[in-house]
């Protein structure tokens, strides 16, 4: 059977941690490992703050979060209603970011890396929606 939650949160750099916690003790329901855990926070992190500083830039807006597993698969969707990213491809290239200096450019790389699919869908002026998806190990006895 499938579960799910769904939050709205308004993109405050201070609902990033919001976010992160949130998704994890929806996950802590399918007892992951802790490197599950861990890897599956660490990319809704990475997936709100794109949010707040790209997509929101100057502004305050919200972000939908849906989170479900079914038969040990977990599925994130992060979206916002915010700019848009104009070229996808470009903007997953490490290093490249439109935040300034003091930004690093590795968000979408570090969500890739921290989980086995990841889906970036853009429309520019309309948001954007990152799907972040992992499937965490399976016991002995099929159960998770």
């Amino acid at each position: 059977m499938k579960d799910e939650i769904k939050l709205i949160i308004p993109s405050r750099s201070a609902n990033e941690g919001y976010a992160r916690v949130a998704v994890g003790a929806f996950i802590t329901r399918f007892d992951p490992t802790l490197e599950e855990l861990n890897d599956i926070k660490t990319a809704v992190s990475e997936a709100v703050t794109n949010c707040i500083v790209h997509a929101y830039k100057d502004t305050i807006g919200l972000i939908y979060i849906t989170v479900s597993a079914d038969k040990g698969i977990v599925k994130i969707r992060i979206r916002d209603r915010g700019c848009g990213i104009p070229d996808i491809a470009r903007a997953k290239e490490p290093l490249f970011t439109t935040g300034g200096e003091e930004r690093a450019g590795l968000g979408f790389a570090v969500m890739e890396s921290f989980t086995d699919k990841l889906t970036v869908r853009s429309t520019v002026g309309k948001g954007t929606t990152v799907t972040l998806q992992k499937r965490l190990k399976v016991k002995d006895d099929g159960q998770k």
